[in-house]
């Protein structure tokens, strides 16, 4: 991480932390209809894509209230398995889907002759659905506490 973008979005307030923590989780379940709308025609590849991204989004969102914001896909997948899934906030399935989702879409995308079909885009699309939902959860419990506490402060 370049030393400016990590220091800008340490200083981020508490509110902007909030505010783009939410419009993450949002863009993560436009990512989520976008996967069921490609679904639904067939685009299993792009399904998949879509649904990565809504899981990949929504793992950020997460991190945004620790003031964690990695570059890159790995980093955000280590950063989430520390933070959320070794502590136990998220259930250890959560790291699988992760890595499951980013696999098929890594071979979807780059992958010569690899075949992506209904069964595997629609179970990256509801495994996503999972996921983005509980991270919503998780957030929102967050942000409570973390304004009860500013309250506390002032």
């Amino acid at each position: 991480m370049s030393k400016g973008k990590a220091s800008c979005f340490m200083t981020l307030k508490i509110e902007d932390k909030i505010e783009l923590a939410r419009y993450r989780i949002e863009k993560a379940k436009r990512f989520i209809q976008d996967s069921s709308n490609l679904l639904g025609t067939k685009s299993y590849e792009s399904s998949v894509n879509r649904s990565y991204y809504a899981v990949l989004t929504a793992s950020r969102a997460l991190l945004t209230l620790r003031g964690i914001d990695p570059e890159t896909h790995e980093g955000v997948k280590t950063m989430l398995s520390k933070e959320f899934i070794r502590t136990g906030l998220l259930p250890k399935e959560f790291g699988e889907t992760f890595r499951s989702i980013q696999a098929r879409r890594i071979d979807s995308d780059y992958g010569d002759y690899i075949e992506i079909g209904y069964d595997e885009a629609g179970d990256s699309l509801k495994r996503a659905e999972d996921f983005v939902e509980k991270a919503e959860e998780l957030l929102e419990k967050a942000i409570d506490e973390v304004m009860k506490s500013e309250d506390r402060h002032n």
